[in-house]
C-alpha cells in the first residue's frame, strides 16, 4: 500500500513509518533549536560579564602594590675569550609589596632600558611574574629580575671599566594587571657594578724559574 505525504511525496512502507520519520524530524528540529537557544544565551552572559569586569585604571595599579629592594647591575650576555669578545646587559632585580587588603594575582612586568642622554631604546625585558600563586596583603613577592635582551659590546672587561664612551642607561618599570594598560611604577638609574669575572686562563701562568745548580768545586 502507497500513502501520499502532505507535500505529494510518496512514502513507502506503511503509515506507521511515515508517522515515525515525520516525528524523528521535529525532535531533530527541536533539538537544534534548543542548542542555538542555549548558545545565544551563553554568549549573552560572557558578553554581559565582560561589560561588568572593567580594567582597573592606572591609579588602582598604583596603589595595589609598591616597589621595594630595587638593584641594578650589569651581566653577562656573552663571552668568549678568543677572539676576545664580551657582551654586557643591565639589569635590574626588586620585589613587590601587596599595598591591598586582597590576594594579588595575574600581574606582568616589563622593564624598558634606555640611554639617558637620548631617548632611544637600548633593550627590554617582560615577564609574567605573579601568576595563579596569590600574594597576600602585605606580603613581598619574590625577587623578581628583568634583564635587558640587547647591551653593550667590547673585547673583555678591561674594556668597560673607567671607559668614558660606557653610556649611562636606566630602566623605567611597568606592570599590567587584569586588563590594564602598562603602567609605570618607577624609573632607576643602572649602575655601573658589573656581575661577571673573566675566567683564568688555562695554561698561561706565570712560567716556572729554576733555581741555578750549584757549581762543583775542582781541585786544582
Amino acid at each position: 500500500m502507497r500513502f501520499v505525504n502532505m507535500e505529494g511525496r510518496i512514502a513507502l512502507g506503511g503509515p506507521f513509518r511515515y508517522i515515525f520519520y515525520k516525528r524523528r524530524i521535529t525532535m531533530r528540529k527541536n533539538k537544534t533549536g534548543l542548542i542555538l537557544q542555549a548558545l545565544i544565551i551563553t554568549a549573552g552572559l560572557c558578553l554581559g560579564l565582560a561589560a561588568c569586569a572593567k580594567a582597573p585604571s592606572d591609579e588602582e595599579v598604583k596603589a595595589m602594590m609598591q616597589v621595594t629592594d630595587v638593584s641594578t647591575s650589569w651581566v653577562s650576555k656573552f663571552y668568549q675569550p678568543w677572539p676576545p669578545k664580551l657582551i654586557l646587559v643591565p639589569t635590574v632585580s626588586f620585589r613587590v609589596k601587596n599595598l591591598t587588603d586582597k590576594p594579588l594575582t595575574y600581574v606582568d612586568f616589563n622593564g624598558i632600558f634606555k640611554f639617558k642622554d637620548d631617548n632611544q631604546n637600548l633593550g627590554d625585558n617582560f615577564l609574567a611574574a605573579i601568576r595563579g600563586t596569590p600574594l597576600m596583603p602585605g606580603e613581598l613577592s619574590p625577587v623578581i629580575t628583568l634583564k635587558s635582551n640587547f647591551g653593550s659590546e667590547g673585547r673583555s672587561l678591561a674594556s668597560f671599566q673607567n671607559n668614558p664612551q660606557w653610556r649611562r642607561v636606566e630602566v623605567k618599570i611597568f606592570a599590567q594587571t587584569h586588563g590594564s594598560r602598562p603602567v609605570p611604577l618607577g624609573r632607576w638609574d643602572v649602575s655601573r657594578t658589573i656581575d661577571f669575572k673573566e675566567p683564568e686562563a688555562v695554561g698561561l701562568g706565570k712560567p716556572e724559574v729554576k733555581k741555578p745548580e750549584p757549581q762543583k768545586e775542582t781541585k786544582k
